[in-house]
């Protein structure tokens, strides 16, 4: 348990104290220690690091049937479901190890926090804020590092015990942790912890009450402690509106997708001026079969169907010409079109999504898959095309 305390105003003995308890949110040993805390006394307020969204995902089973896969690819969100689906599948693996639900004990200590009478507060930034924030802040083959972790630990066969999550709950190890995804993905790290600490001190700080109880991962224990001291202090500014904002696109992002188009075409052209018809027909016919073949292998990696994977090969060389449209829209589209999801594939998702089997079985994840990797592998086809335009 680390304390923060607050210096008195005029007039009163005592300043207030910020109770952070940090938890493992898979831990028998975390819902006991923030029952037990909360249940001794002495607490005026519980802030969870939970959000009110993420509180009703966890607290009602969700209904996916309202899911609307044509509309989330058209809308551009395919990217962001996918996360979530993989997060969730992480979250439910992790639970499956130790029998307690993902975030239970933060369902536990807004339950405790009513029965002894105290009042309590979602702190945490709302998911869909913190996602959008994560993308926004990621390039192309960062958002692909991102999911291809969270898909390795998603469907990963080892053990998670009381054990380990003890380990996780050492500053010394979570130290390291932290390190290691901020060597990684810097500005992933930034989004979710770092910008995270930030607003769940704000949410404790203007919580009512002398001492405020707040329960959250032990990740964020640190960061939290630092900024309300730098409150405190007046040397940290913290606005909640400015870390839900989603930051426009950099320089670099809003000209690249015109940038390489324009190359492609460029060197394409190129080589009807120094091959003849020949040569322009020789860097056509390149860049059509690299990117047309790789875009085409990543559908039938999501074992896509076969007109979809056809698809992939005629759209990708188009597509990957339009900074408009990816080729991972048309891939989804036509697989969804072929592939419609069925009632059985919505009511089996929260437990298809838990193994890797499950995510190629329910046609709605398929649908995801191909998306992801037909838009991948277009990507990788338009980087090894351009050197070989060259030639």
């Amino acid at each position: 348990m680390t304390i923060v305390r607050e210096a008195g105003e005029a007039g009163e003995a005592e300043g207030r104290e910020y109770w952070l308890l940090g938890t493992a949110h898979v831990s028998r040993e975390s819902v006991v220690a923030v029952e037990e805390t909360i249940r001794q006394g002495g607490i005026d307020h519980v802030v969870v690091e939970i959000d009110h969204q993420r509180y009703q995902s966890v607290t009602q089973k969700r209904d996916w049937s309202q899911l609307d896969i044509f509309q989330i690819l058209r809308k551009g969100q395919a990217f962001l479901l996918l996360s979530n689906l993989v997060l969730a599948s992480f979250q439910r693996r992790m639970g499956a190890g130790t029998g307690v639900t993902p975030g239970e004990e933060m369902i536990a200590a807004v339950k405790a926090a009513s029965e002894v009478g105290i009042g309590s507060t979602f702190g945490d930034r709302p998911v869909t804020a913190t996602l959008r924030r994560a993308w926004a802040k990621t390039g192309f083959w960062g958002r692909n590092k991102l999911l291809a972790s969270m898909v390795a630990a998603a469907f990963s066969r080892e053990k998670v015990s009381e054990e380990d999550l003890a380990k996780l709950r050492e500053q010394n190890e979570l130290e390291s942790m932290l390190q290691e995804l901020s060597d990684y993905l810097p500005q992933v790290k930034e989004v979710l912890i770092d910008e995270r600490d930030r607003y769940l001190a704000r949410s404790i700080s203007e919580a009512p009450g002398r001492r405020v109880l707040a329960v959250v991962g032990a990740g964020h224990v640190p960061g939290i402690a630092r900024t309300l001291e730098g409150l405190r202090a007046g040397t940290v500014r913290v606005s909640k509106a400015e870390l839900e904002e989603i930051p426009p696109p950099g320089a670099l992002r809003r000209v690249l997708p015109y940038a390489v188009p324009l190359l492609v075409g460029a060197l394409i052209l190129w080589g009807f001026f120094r091959g003849g018809l020949e040569g322009g027909l020789q860097s056509l016919v390149r860049w059509i079969l690299v990117n047309g073949t790789l875009s085409a292998a990543g559908a039938a990696a999501a074992l896509a169907h076969p007109l979809t994977i056809l698809l992939a090969f005629a759209a990708a060389p188009i597509t990957s010409m339009n900074p408009t449209v990816g080729v991972g829209l048309v891939t989804g589209l036509v697989e969804a079109f072929l592939r419609k999801p069925r009632v059985a594939d919505f009511e089996r998702l929260n437990d298809d999504i838990v193994s890797l089997r499950g995510f190629y079985r329910n046609r709605l994840t398929r649908i995801l898959l191909v998306f992801l990797l037909s838009s991948v592998g277009s990507s990788i086809g338009t980087f090894i095309a351009l050197p070989l335009l060259f030639g």
